[in-house]
């Protein structure tokens, strides 16, 4: 159906509230830290124009790098394993079954629920001389197994990771099980009348059909975890020895705690092009896949 002036013009005025506020909150932000990152600003005094200055500075920062190999070993997990957990759950849940609704709302309810609530909760699981997983590990005797799981460089980085996968399974549970149930029926019956396995059914015919779905979970999946930050500020605020900061909280401490505005500006430049790039291979990778 072709829009006619007096549509067009009713639609663009119904989009532009929406527009302004998201220029207001996202766009203007996004240019004032490209214009910030060129300064160096404590917040308060003039802003003195350093040039590249602040990225030179990021560049050779050990502690900032340090936050980058932990920030990709949170997209790894949370990739590796939300994913293929919804996916999986979402596969058992597309069937005709009573209390499929329940089963939606119990696997979403951790996405609804506030962070802090969450960080606080896991941090009690893991806590060192009662934290749930302690307590069980030696009531059947596997004492030697308990851990300071957030308290110990090894394993502290392990354990924020299953609670970040374990809080967000939810969200692509529900936008796996969404596509499942718009691919036609008449497909998966003529599946069936020539003999396919439901193995084989699943892979040949249920994740093409979907493939572009899984595509999108990916990448929101990645941008999500790019930007992690208040559970790990939470959890454990970056430590052990920073053992669990992230870009997200480097540059949050850099800017507000150090009051290096600037710096911090040029990490989160940083982060969007390294989000940007990061996706835009993914999306050339896996788009071909099926193809």
């Amino acid at each position: 159906m072709q829009l006619t002036g007096k549509s067009k013009a009713a639609l663009l005025i119904g989009l532009l509230p929406a527009f302004l506020i998201y220029t207001v909150f996202a766009i203007y932000p996004i240019i004032q830290s490209f214009y910030y990152s060129f300064m160096e600003w404590d917040g308060f005094s003039e802003m003195e124009f350093i040039g590249l200055q602040n990225f030179e500075n990021l560049f050779q920062d050990a502690l900032f790098w340090n936050s980058v190999g932990n920030n990709i070993f949170v997209v790894i997990a949370s990739v590796f394993g939300q994913i293929p957990i919804a996916l999986f759950i979402a596969l058992l849940l597309n069937r005709k079954i009573k209390g499929l609704k329940i089963f939606r709302t119990i696997g979403f309810l951790p996405v609804v629920l506030s962070t802090v609530v969450i960080s606080l909760t896991w941090s009690l699981i893991y806590n060192t001389k009662d934290g749930m997983i302690n307590e069980i590990l030696r009531a059947v005797g596997l004492d030697f197994l308990a851990q300071n799981w957030l308290g110990d460089t090894k394993w502290s980085m392990v354990a924020v990771c299953i609670t970040v996968i374990w809080q967000f399974v939810g969200l692509y549970l529900i936008i796996f099980l969404a596509a499942l149930q718009n691919i036609p029926e008449e497909v998966m019956e003529a599946a069936k009348m020539d003999g396919a396995s439901e193995w084989l059914t699943t892979w040949k015919i249920t994740i093409p059909m979907i493939w572009d779905t899984i595509i999108v979970a990916i990448i929101l999946c990645i941008s999500g975890s790019l930007r992690t930050f208040d559970l790990i500020y939470v959890m454990t605020h970056g430590g052990p020895s920073h053992s669990t900061d992230v870009m997200a909280l480097y540059m949050f401490n850099e800017t507000f705690s150090n009051l290096q505005y600037g710096y911090g500006s040029a990490i989160s430049v940083f982060i969007f092009f390294f989000s940007l790039i990061l996706i835009g291979i993914v999306k050339k990778v896996l788009g071909q896949k099926f193809i």
